[in-house]
């Protein structure tokens, strides 16, 4: 059986449909899902553990038999915890294929066979009878069905089949409740993520449209790191709120709701941004409590243990309100069966009727536009940067070209008084969008918005002009990692018949830079983990192994680095630069070499990002923003992804000069792609 995988083709742009066979897929969701990640989190064993221990605990004191239901069982822990605990019998249920096999293997190897039945299902197919996949129903569910969200898995309609059809009443459940937090904060950093902020240019102010202020946003959650988040960049306008808490040991409805939280306001200010977490306890009590709040709400953020599987939330509100010390507010979270919503009224509102549908954008922007593509186009400095550079190549006379996806530049190159600007807006959505943004500045004319590709592109299209200015950001909505935005390179060379011969190109250049590094916590999310309290879980380890190394899937990852501390081991090292003022070659460019190791430290593998050449003196760089301290401490672009790749094991570095890192790097022009070979040599 075949199936078809979207990759992102540097060449053209956009997403090719490949056709591929069905491990494929199977490799790809197993080599990207970082499940080592989740056994790496020993916080989360430990008290899943201790919870089971405590149920089956409690079970046994009433007489029973012990038998647990297990859904979501990856690679079989919690059940063979359970079993070691004293359950007599388990029912451990995983819907993908892979894992479920993976998990028997586990089981086997662990000699729990006799005492687990690993069902390769999804829960709510699952029979239960003399004939059916259980012969009888659990008085013990322990699940994992848990997101950032914590119900974005399904969490709610799976724990209500369960306890309508697999389960009996009253039964234990582990975790026992899980409660949502809140805490409503004002942040111009985080809010710049939701709403396109008015642009100051040379006595002209760039609006946004209206449409765009009044849209309520994207629906869905941002996830983010919330301990990167520094606590200076926001202001609390409420207290850390108990929004509510389902209890998973009793009926579970997945029907829609909304909850209240009231307080009084603590200071005046704009009410923005939702912060919200969640924690489960493990037992009735209360006393086994695993908790998603970020470091900076622990006493000592030293004791935050760190995970990537459960993050925090953020969510924005509708419209931005203004609230005054003091004022009594209240904060509602509204839910459906897979996601979480938020909004804010006075309490003197008691009449207010809740949204019954989540928010969803009306506008068109925020499906055009990422959250970190709100943050990118709302940065002062980077915007400073290309109004600079296009304000020093410019002239009354200049015939623009703008081949970026949802771009303002071909605005600013018309408020910077272009003869004429041509924008070229592959995507219908993009391009009304931009059509919003000239209407609303009533720029309608300044800028020709034209719907076709670049190959497309005749002098007809210009009004006869040949271009003078080619510009772009370069950004490309299609891409994933640093050097797919080389589609830019690709666009020059389509239109190399109609540029001027005294055109400028900008940005002229894009460099790619590398850097080894030490992660604080991401590796977790590649490391093997042999065993995990207690049970040898290799088999899980062996089968990511062969998912990474089928066909392309060992490769560079794109991660939003400024999320995921590290600090560097080498000085960052330019290793292959693209002429954006020629075409793209004909034949492959390399690069290889060595960079001497200059810190101390376990080396996990290599980041990757690109600078871009705007001019001679203006370079904007989509990775590090800062040079790298003398302790080697990294501070990232937070509005794209750089590159990551893993080494297959660490190795301890010295410093002093003992090992290098050896690379090498292969352009391919046909494809765009960028085949790459890193490893630590002794000179």
């Amino acid at each position: 059986m075949k199936t078809f995988c979207g990759r992102a083709n540097p060449t053209t742009g956009a997403l090719d449909w490949v056709e591929e066979s069905e491990e494929y897929d199977y490799h790809q969701e197993i080599a990207r899902s970082c499940y080592a990640d989740m056994l790496h989190d020993k916080d989360r064993n430990e008290k899943y553990y201790e919870g089971i221990r405590a149920a089956v605990s409690r079970v046994k004191a009433r007489g029973e038999r012990v038998v647990v239901l297990d859904i979501g069982t990856g690679t079989g822990l919690l059940s063979m915890m359970a079993v070691t605990a004293g359950a007599d019998y388990c029912y451990a249920i995983e819907v993908f294929k892979p894992m479920a096999q993976a998990a028997t293997c586990i089981v086997e190897r662990n000699s729990f066979s006799d005492k687990i039945k690993v069902i390769n299902k999804h829960s709510t197919e699952v029979t239960v009878g003399p004939d059916g996949d259980m012969q009888e129903r659990a008085n013990i569910l322990v699940t994992e069905l848990f997101d950032t969200e914590l119900i974005g898995e399904g969490a709610l309609p799976s724990y209500e089949h369960a306890h309508m059809h697999l389960v009996q009443a009253g039964c234990e459940a582990v975790p026992h409740r899980a409660t949502i937090y809140a805490q409503l904060v004002e942040s111009d950093m985080l809010w710049k993520w939701s709403q396109l902020q008015p642009i100051e240019l040379d006595g002209n102010k760039l609006l946004p449209p209206p449409a765009v202020v009044k849209c309520a946003g994207a629906p869905s959650v941002c996830d983010i790191q919330l301990s990167q988040v520094p606590p200076e960049s926001f202001t609390p306008l409420g207290p850390i709120c108990t929004m509510f808490s389902v209890d998973f040991s009793k009926p579970v409805s997945s029907a829609a709701q909304s909850y209240t939280a009231q307080f009084k306001a603590q200071t005046s200010g704009r009410a923005q941004v939702v912060l919200s977490w969640w924690d489960i306890d493990m037992d009735p009590d209360g006393n086994i409590v695993c908790t998603m709040a970020p470091s900076w709400s622990y006493s000592d953020p030293r004791t935050y243990p760190w995970r990537d599987h459960w993050m925090q939330s953020v969510y924005f509100l509708p419209a931005e309100e203004k609230v005054s010390e003091g004022e009594e507010l209240n904060l509602i979270v509204s839910h459906d069966d897979y996601s979480l919503w938020y909004s804010l009224t006075q309490s003197e509102q008691n009449d207010v009727k809740v949204a019954k549908f989540r928010p969803c954008c009306t506008c068109q922007a925020h499906l055009v536009w990422t959250r970190p593509r709100f943050g990118e186009l709302n940065d002062e400095q980077r915007t400073e940067s290309y109004v600079n550079a296009l304000r020093s190549i410019l002239k009354p006379d200049s015939v623009c070209l703008s081949v970026s996806d949802g771009s303002l530049l071909p605005i600013f190159a018309h408020l910077l008084g272009s003869k004429k600007v041509f924008s070229l807006e592959n995507s219908g959505m993009a391009k009304q969008v931009i059509e919003q943004l000239l209407h609303a500045n009533s720029l309608k004319h300044g800028v020709q918005l034209l719907g076709i590709r670049p190959e497309q592109l005749s002098l007809a299209d210009l009004e006869g002009n040949q271009i003078s200015v080619l510009m772009g950001e370069p950004y490309f909505s299609t891409s994933l990692l640093p050097w797919h935005s080389l589609f830019f390179w690709y666009c020059r060379t389509a239109v190399a018949q109609l540029l001027h011969p005294n055109a400028t190109i900008l940005p002229r250049a894009a460099t790619l830079y590398i850097v080894a590094v030490e992660f604080q916590d991401l590796w977790r999310i590649r490391a093997p983990c042999g065993t995990c309290e207690g049970f040898d879980v290799s088999p899980m380890d062996e089968m990511i192994q062969q998912s990474l190394d089928y066909r392309e899937s060992w490769e560079a990852e794109p991660h939003p680095l400024w999320e995921y501390p590290c600090h560097a081991l080498t000085k960052p090292q330019p290793v292959l630069t693209f002429d954006f003022t020629q075409c793209v070659p004909e034949q492959p460019v390399n690069s290889d070499g060595t960079v001497p190791f200059t810190g101390r430290g376990l080396c996990h593998g290599v980041a990757l990002w690109m600078e871009y050449q705007l001019t001679e003196d203006i370079t904007v760089s989509l990775g590090l923003t800062k040079p790298v301290s003398e302790e080697g401490a990294c501070e990232w672009n937070p509005h794209r992804k750089q590159g990551v790749f893993f080494f297959r094991s660490t190795r301890e570095t010295s410093g002093n000069g003992r090992e290098d890192l050896a690379y090498n790097l292969t352009f391919e022009p046909h494809t765009g792609d960028i085949k790459m070979d890193f490893s630590i040599t002794e000179p």
